[in-house]
C-alpha cells in the first residue's frame, strides 16, 4: 500500500470521482529573461534551476505599505456577518509589519530543489524532490486558492522519507509540486484558456518531461478539480488520483442548493443536513467566487494594498476565518500566524493575487466540486 493508492482504491477513485468531475534565480529575473539570456535562448523543454531571492527593498516597501494602511470604520455588528473584522486585520497587520520574517519562508523554499520549465508557452515553477527509496511512486500535488506551494512544504519529508516518520519504504513518493499558472513564480497567462482542463494536460506533460512514465496525482480545492480532470482525461501514464475535495454531490441536489430552492424529496436525515450546509455555502460563503467569476478585473485594487489582499484571502469561508481569528488572538490551532502570512506574502511579492484568481476560470461563484460544505453522506459516495 502507498498511502491509499492500491489497485482497489484506484478503481474506486476512477469510478466515483472521475465520472462526476466534468461539469463544466531571482524573484523577478527568473520570469523575465535578461538580455544575455535571450541571446542564447534555451529550448522550450529545458528545465531550469530556480531559487527565490527577494530584494530587501521589496520587503521594506511591503512593511511601509502595511504601516500606511488607511483603516475603515469598525463593523456595525459584533460577529463576522459583515466580513473580515477590523480587529483581526489590525492584529494581522501589526504582526506582519513588525515580527513576521519572510526570509524564514524563503529559506524553506530554497532548501528544496525548485525548477522552471515552459509548457504551452508559459513558465511553470515547481518543486521536485526525489525520494532516496528506489521504488518510490511519483506523485504530483496541486494546491488551491487562496494558496501556494508553500502549503505543501510540510508534507515533503514525510512523503519522500517515510522511514523517518514511522512508515515503511514502500510508502515513499517522488514529489512534484507545481505552482498553478498565475500563482507564485509560475508565469501569468495573458490570454484566456488556462482553465483547469488545460492545467490538467500541462501537469501530464510536466510529469512526462521529468521522465515519469507511471505516476499518481493529488489535489485540494482547485487542485482537486484539476486532479479529477486529469483522471477524466485518462492519460495512460496516470495510475490513480486522490482528492481531499471529492466531487460527489448529485447534480439535481447541487442545482437545488445553488438556486436556493427547497431540498429534493426523498433525502435521508444525513442528506438533508448536507443539503442545508451546501445551501448555506452557496448563499453566504462564496461571495468572492461570484466576483472572481463574473467581474475579476474589478478586483485590481488588491494589487496595491497588502492589507487589502490579506483581507480578501481571509474571507474565504466561515470555518477557516474562525480558525484564523483564533490564531491571531493567540490561540493554538495547528496553524500559525506565519503559515497564514507565508501564503499572503508570496502572493504579494509576486503580484499574483489578482491574476491568480482570474486564471482559474471560476464561473459565477459556482464550483464544480462544492463538497467542502460537509462530509458527504455515504449514499453519495
Amino acid at each position: 500500500m502507498r498511502h491509499g493508492f492500491t489497485k482497489k482504491r484506484i478503481g474506486s477513485v476512477a469510478s466515483k470521482e472521475i465520472a462526476m468531475s466534468l461539469q463544466t534565480l531571482e524573484t523577478k529575473d527568473s520570469k523575465t529573461p535578461r538580455k544575455e539570456d535571450s541571446e542564447q535562448a534555451a529550448p522550450t523543454t529545458a528545465i531550469r534551476p530556480f531559487r527565490v531571492s527577494v530584494p530587501e527593498a521589496e520587503l521594506t516597501e511591503l512593511r511601509r505599505r502595511i504601516n500606511a494602511t488607511r483603516w475603515p470604520e469598525r463593523e456595525t455588528v459584533t460577529d463576522a456577518s459583515q466580513g473580515v473584522q477590523l480587529a483581526t486585520m489590525q492584529k494581522l497587520a501589526r504582526y506582519w509589519a513588525t515580527e513576521y520574517d519572510w526570509r524564514a519562508c524563503e529559506a524553506r523554499l530554497n532548501a528544496v530543489p525548485q525548477f522552471i520549465t515552459e509548457i504551452d508557452g508559459l513558465d511553470i515553477h515547481f518543486i521536485h524532490v526525489r525520494s532516496k527509496h528506489d521504488n518510490a511512486l511519483p506523485l504530483i500535488v496541486t494546491h488551491g486558492w487562496p494558496g501556494s506551494i508553500v502549503e505543501q512544504l510540510k508534507i515533503i519529508d514525510p512523503l519522500t522519507n517515510p522511514t523517518a516518520h514511522g512508515a515503511s519504504a514502500s510508502d515513499a513518493f517522488h514529489l512534484v509540486i507545481p505552482s498553478m499558472p498565475g500563482y507564485g513564480y509560475s508565469g501569468k497567462p495573458t490570454t484566456p484558456g488556462w482553465n483547469p482542463a488545460h492545467i490538467a494536460r500541462a501537469w501530464v506533460a510536466l510529469m512526462k518531461r521529468l521522465g515519469y512514465t507511471r505516476f499518481v496525482a493529488q489535489g485540494g480545492d482547485w487542485g482537486a478539480i484539476i486532479t479529477e480532470l486529469m483522471g477524466a482525461q485518462a492519460p495512460p501514464e496516470l495510475l490513480g488520483i486522490h482528492t481531499n475535495m471529492p466531487n460527489v454531490i448529485p447534480l439535481d441536489i447541487d442545482k437545488a442548493a445553488f438556486s436556493g430552492g427547497p431540498a429534493p424529496a426523498g433525502l435521508s436525515a444525513e442528506e438533508k443536513v448536507a443539503f442545508e450546509r451546501l445551501s448555506f455555502v452557496y448563499a453566504k460563503g462564496i461571495g468572492y467566487g461570484f466576483q472572481m467569476g463574473l467581474r475579476p478585473q474589478t478586483r485590481s485594487g488588491i494589487a496595491d494594498s497588502p492589507v487589502g489582499l490579506a483581507a480578501y484571502f481571509l474571507d474565504h469561508d466561515a470555518r477557516s476565518y474562525e480558525l484564523i481569528t483564533r490564531v491571531f488572538n493567540g490561540q493554538s490551532e495547528g496553524l500559525t500566524r506565519d503559515d497564514i502570512l507565508d501564503n499572503v506574502t508570496i502572493t504579494w511579492l509576486t503580484n499574483t493575487g489578482f491574476p491568480a484568481a482570474a486564471s482559474t476560470g471560476r464561473t459565477g461563484g459556482r464550483r464544480s466540486s462544492p463538497s467542502r460544505a460537509s462530509v458527504p453522506p455515504s449514499r453519495w459516495l
